[in-house]
Parts: C-alpha cells; structure tokens; sequence
C-alpha cells in the first residue's frame, strides 16, 4: 500500500484546495480519489469512514481524517510549519483564520445565485482590501521579514498566498494597494516546492467553472 496520503474529495478546489496547498509546499507527494456522483459519497458514509458523514477526508498515517481545520492543523505540525512554540502558533492561527474567513468568500462566489453575485463580489473586494489585506500588509512592515511569523516559512504564508492568487483572479488589480503583500506573493511563489505547485500540470485546481457548480451540488444536496 503506497504511504501517500490520500485525498477524498471532488474534483475542484473547494475545502480540499488549501490541503492540497500545505502537502505540495511541505514537499510531499498525496494521491487523489474523487466523488464523482451523490453514491459516491454516500457508500463513504456508509463504510463509516466519515466521522460526521463529510469529507474532506485525508487517509494519512493511519488515520482517515475529517474537518478542515484539523486535517491542516496535523499536516502543518508534521512537516515544521507551524512555528517554533506556542506563541508563534498562536500567532499562525490567528493569521490564519482571517485569511480563512476571506478565502471563504471567495470559495462561496461562484455557487451565489445569479441575483446575490453581485453583492457578493462587492462585499468581498471590500472586505478583502479594508479588512483583511491591510493587516498582513502591517504584520510585514512591522515584523520586516520574509515570513509572517518568526523569521520561518510556515502555513499562514501558503495560506495568505493561496488566497491573494485566488482574489486576483477575481480582481487582477486587487493588491495595487498593497506594496508589500506584491513582494510576499512574489517571494512565496519562487519557494521551490510552491513554485513547482503553480506549474501547468501540478495537482492544483482551476476556479471552478458556472457550467461545473450544478454538478458539484448534485454531490453534496
């Protein structure tokens, strides 16, 4: 049996998309199963391997994981990328649940119906560059390093610039603002594991598609 973790989901980005993000920048390699239809998560739930009938669910070291938040927490922990003590984590999770709270936004745009998309959008680009986007641009000038906790790369930087990508597809000129988090996206980007994950052909997902969303509802509703 191959020791890859392995990715239970649909294929698009979703609540997967930040996982698949943190294993490709830690260096390791994961495979993926994906839902194609409603029966295909119902004979996981029916096998008992979701603990509350969700997924994402990761097999890895033995386990079959569930819930975001924790699958990611385990895999940061695992391969250093969660600082180097408690007050580093603590500052990580802090960084990382407003760039949650944005990305989940941005993830939640394209399934708006057609009446509601338009303030959404308006909410998100406003939220994005009065709320969030100012912050981390701060946490840079004032800590005046490469990352933003320590002087370490750690899941906050992969977590912040998966979002800043995802915004900018929305609004190419979204970051114009934002000098610093410009330099950050660059910097992260060229880090040899992420740099490898933003090449065509990487196990990164596409925006989902409007033609894409009726199918991936039939999955889950």
């Amino acid at each position: 049996m191959s020791g890859k973790p392995k990715l239970h989901y649909f294929n698009g980005r979703g609540r997967m998309e930040t996982i698949r993000w943190l294993l490709a920048a830690a260096g390791v390699e994961f495979e993926e199963c994906f839902l194609e239809s409603k029966d295909d998560l119902t004979k996981l739930q029916k096998d008992g391997v979701l603990l509350f009938q969700q997924v994402p669910m990761v097999e890895i070291d033995g386990m079959k994981m569930v819930q975001t938040r924790a699958i990611l927490n385990y895999i940061a922990a695992k391969y250093n990328l969660y600082g180097k003590d408690l007050k580093e984590r603590a500052l990580i999770d802090m960084y990382v649940e407003g760039i949650t709270d944005l990305s989940e936004l941005l993830m939640t745009y394209p399934f708006q119906p057609a009446d509601k998309k338009e303030q959404h959008f308006a909410t998100l680009v406003d939220k994005a560059t009065n709320r969030y986007f100012p912050v981390y641009e701060q946490v840079l000038k004032d800590h005046g390093q490469d990352f933003l906790v320590g002087n370490q790369f750690s899941r906050a930087d992969v977590q912040l610039l998966e979002t800043l990508l995802m915004a900018e597809e929305y609004k190419p000129d979204i970051l114009a603002k934002f000098p610093l988090l410009q330099k950050f996206k660059a910097r992260i980007s060229n880090i040899p594991t992420i740099k490898k994950f933003l090449q065509p052909g990487s196990q990164r997902k596409p925006p989902i598609q409007e033609k894409d969303v009726p199918k991936v509802m039939k999955i889950f509703y």
